[in-house]
C-alpha cells in the first residue's frame, strides 16, 4: 500500500469511527433503556459513550496539523480571518441546528422557538471555540514548550476556578461549580441546556477551557506522527504518553473527580490518553501492517471524509421524522413500537434502531463520497 495515497486514512477512520458511535449513543430508541455503556455517566465517573467528543476534539486537532501547512506563504490577517471564519461557521452552524430543531406541530400547528429561548451553547459551538483559541495558539506560539505550560495552566487554572468560585460545600456540584454560576450570569438560564431538567450546560463557557486542550493535544500527537513517520518508535512512544496521561488522570482523580459534564481536568487527560493510545493502534493495523486488508476501513472513511454534514444530519433528522404521526404517535416511537422493540425486546431493540438510525446517516456519507462531494467550512 502507498503510504503516500494512504496519508490521511487513519485519521479518517478515527474521525469515521468517532462519529458513528456518536449517533449510535444519542439516538437510542425508545420503549426501553439503552445498555449503561451507551449511556453518558450520571455525573462522577466515567462511561465509553463519554469518550465520543473529546475524541472528535482530538480529531479536530489531528485535523489541524496538516491543514495549518495551507497557511503557509499567507500574512497574519489572512491567517487570522481564515481560522475567525471558520470558527464562527461551525459556532453559527450549532447555533442555528438548535434553533431548527425546536419547531414543534401541535394542536395551533407548526411552530418555532424564539430565538430569544435558543440555547446559545453546545456540541458545535464548543468545537468552533476550541478550535478558534487552540489555533490561534499554535499559530502565534511557536514553542512547544510555551504551548505545554499553557495547557498545564489551562488544567490547572480551571480547578482552581472551580474550587475559588464554586460553592465551598460543592464545588463540582451541577448547579453549585462556578461554570454554571457564570453561564447563568452571562447568558441566563433561557440560552441554557435544560436536558437535565434544570439550567444546566454541559459546553458552557467556563469548561471551554480544559476542553482546548483535548484540541491542543491532538494537534502535536498529528505533528509527531508526520515528523517521526508511522513505524513502531512512533506508535510506541504515543502509546506511552497515552498511558502516562490515564495514570495522571487516575491518580488526579482522587482529588478532582473525572465528569464529563463538569469536562474536569482529569477527564481531559484521560480521555486524550484513551485516544493516543487508539490512534496507535489504527496507524499499526491500518499504515504498518501494509500487508493486511484494509477494505474495513472504506465504511468509517465514508463518515470520516464528511463528519460535519453527516453529524448535522443526524441531529436533524429525528426531528424531522418526528414531525410525521401513524397511529397518533411519532413515527421514532412507532416503529420501536412494532418492529425493534418486537424482534428484540429491551435494550437489544433500542441497540438495534440506534445502529440502523447510524447505517441511514452513513448512507448519506456515501452518496457525498461517491460523487466526490466533501463538505468543508
Amino acid at each position: 500500500m502507498d503510504q503516500s495515497n494512504n496519508r490521511f486514512l487513519s485519521l479518517d477512520v478515527f474521525r469515521g469511527m468517532t462519529i458513528c458511535f456518536m449517533i449510535i449513543v444519542n439516538t437510542p430508541g425508545s420503549g426501553a433503556a439503552a445498555f449503561p455503556p451507551l449511556d453518558h455517566a450520571a455525573w462522577f465517573g466515567f462511561t465509553p459513550t463519554d469518550l465520543v467528543f473529546p475524541s472528535f476534539l482530538f480529531a479536530v486537532g489531528n485535523a489541524m496539523s496538516f491543514s495549518q501547512k495551507k497557511f503557509i506563504g499567507l500574512g497574519t490577517g489572512a491567517v487570522v480571518y481564515r481560522i475567525f471564519k471558520r470558527a464562527a461557521l461551525i459556532f453559527l452552524l450549532g447555533y442555528l441546528m438548535y434553533w431548527i430543531g425546536s419547531i414543534e406541530h401541535g394542536d395551533k400547528g407548526w411552530s418555532i422557538e424564539s430565538i430569544g429561548q435558543t440555547r446559545i451553547f453546545g456540541v458545535l459551538q464548543r468545537i468552533g471555540l476550541c478550535y478558534l483559541f487552540a489555533s490561534l495558539l499554535i499559530y502565534f506560539i511557536k514553542s512547544k514548550r510555551a504551548i505545554i505550560i499553557i495547557s498545564i495552566l489551562l488544567l490547572v487554572g480551571y480547578w482552581v476556578l472551580l474550587l475559588v468560585f464554586g460553592d465551598h460545600a460543592a464545588p463540582y456540584g451541577m448547579l453549585t461549580n462556578a461554570g454554571t454560576y457564570l453561564d447563568k450570569f452571562i447568558v441566563g438560564d433561557a440560552h441554557m441546556y435544560h436536558g437535565e431538567g434544570v439550567a444546566f450546560d454541559p459546553e458552557g463557557i467556563l469548561s471551554t477551557l480544559p476542553a482546548i486542550v483535548n484540541v491542543i493535544c491532538g494537534y502535536y500527537a498529528g505533528k509527531f506522527i508526520q515528523e517521526k513517520g508511522k513505524g513502531y518508535e512512533t506508535i510506541s512512544k504515543l502509546m506511552l504518553f497515552g498511558f502516562l496521561f490515564i495514570f495522571i488522570a487516575l491518580f488526579w482523580n482522587m482529588t478532582f473527580p473525572i465528569a464529563k459534564k463538569l469536562w474536569s481536568s482529569p477527564f481531559v487527560l484521560l480521555t486524550v490518553g484513551i485516544d493516543l493510545v487508539w490512534i496507535s493502534a489504527l496507524v499499526y493495523i491500518i499504515e504498518i501492517r501494509t500487508k493486511a486488508n484494509n477494505k474495513w476501513t472504506s465504511f468509517f472513511t465514508v463518515v470520516g471524509k464528511n463528519p460535519l454534514p453527516i453529524y448535522i444530519f443526524s441531529e436533524l433528522l429525528g426531528g424531522w421524522l418526528g414531525y410525521i404521526v401513524i397511529n397518533k404517535v411519532n413515527f421514532n416511537d412507532w416503529i420501536n413500537n412494532v418492529f425493534f422493540q418486537v424482534i428484540a425486546p429491551g435494550a437489544v431493540g433500542s441497540l438495534l434502531f440506534a445502529i440502523t438510525y447510524m447505517l441511514v446517516c452513513w448512507l448519506l456519507g456515501k452518496i457525498l463520497d461517491k460523487n466526490k462531494i466533501y463538505i468543508r467550512v
